[in-house]
């Protein structure tokens, strides 16, 4: 079995819980019917969905739908990995979001959720060399979701970017796999500088609603940043930073913080600084 059909089979459980889900929210909402079966049950896999879903939320008067569903089909057909991704972030909504019991929500009306598939599309554009499509891209996810990532930022997978509102990702910024990002937070650099200049966030990080992450620093493997917090210097792997400027709280945060989402400090252990 080739790698690509394995990613492409790895996404086939969440599109047949997708399908489920619509079919009884069809069944138990008969006025949104129609719209669950253009958007979801008359596609043959989560591409498909997926590129429809995105066009008709991306589309405007200078890239229609149609024009807008080629762009992101031929982006998954070009890139398996990329549906992969998307199916991998519906199940981190689902595990680490309460407010949500299904992948249904997430998929139709979560603007994080949605904006980041969108940047899936526009980061490919980039690396391809088609910078203008991948701005539009940009432009139109800022403007309906009030999310901003610069299409060359790397993004890993079973990302979550929890309410989305104000989040804002720096053009060298990269983001590590299982990943929970919550609203207003930014990723961001320090200066007018050219260059490496955004932060690298490392696999399983807790950033917290509100907190900016600033210049070319490395947040460690499964650190925590505290709501608020300003960070300014490099966080070791699993250790909590707080305030403004940040300092350590505690070494170790917790096993899996960004898979818990647990938000709380340890106040007996404000004795690090950064």
């Amino acid at each position: 079995m080739s790698h690509r059909l394995e990613l492409v089979e790895r996404a086939d459980p969440v599109w047949d819980r997708l399908r489920r889900e619509a079919v009884a929210a069809a069944q138990s909402e008969p006025r949104l019917a129609s719209m669950l079966h253009s958007v979801i049950l008359s596609h043959r896999d989560l591409s498909g969905a997926l590129s429809f879903q995105l066009a008709r939320k991306l589309s405007d008067e200078e890239l229609g739908p149609m024009a807008l569903r080629e762009i992101c089909d031929a982006a998954y057909k070009d890139r398996p990995e990329i549906v992969a991704s998307a199916a991998r972030d519906l199940e981190a909504v689902v595990a680490r979001d309460p407010a949500t019991d299904g992948v249904l929500q997430p998929f139709l009306y979560f603007k994080g959720y949605l904006a980041l598939q969108a940047h899936r599309v526009a980061h490919l554009l980039w690396s391809q060399g088609r910078a203008t499509l991948a701005y539009h891209f940009q432009s139109r996810v800022s403007e309906l979701f009030q999310v901003d990532i610069h299409p060359a930022a790397r993004i890993g997978s079973g990302v979550m970017l929890d309410h989305g509102t104000g989040i804002v990702i720096g053009e060298t910024a990269q983001v590590g796999d299982d990943v929970s990002m919550l609203h207003g937070v930014t990723l961001g650099g320090t200066g007018a500088k050219g260059g490496d200049r955004h932060p690298k966030i490392g696999k399983g990080v807790l950033l917290g609603a509100g907190a900016k992450v600033l210049g070319n620093i490395r947040i460690g493997d499964h650190a925590k940043i505290a709501s608020g917090s300003v960070v300014l210097k490099p966080v070791p792997d699993g250790c909590t930073a707080a305030g403004v400027p940040a300092r350590l709280v505690n070494c170790p945060a917790g096993d899996a913080p960004a898979l818990t989402m647990d938000h709380t400090l340890d106040e007996r252990a404000y004795d690090f600084v950064i």
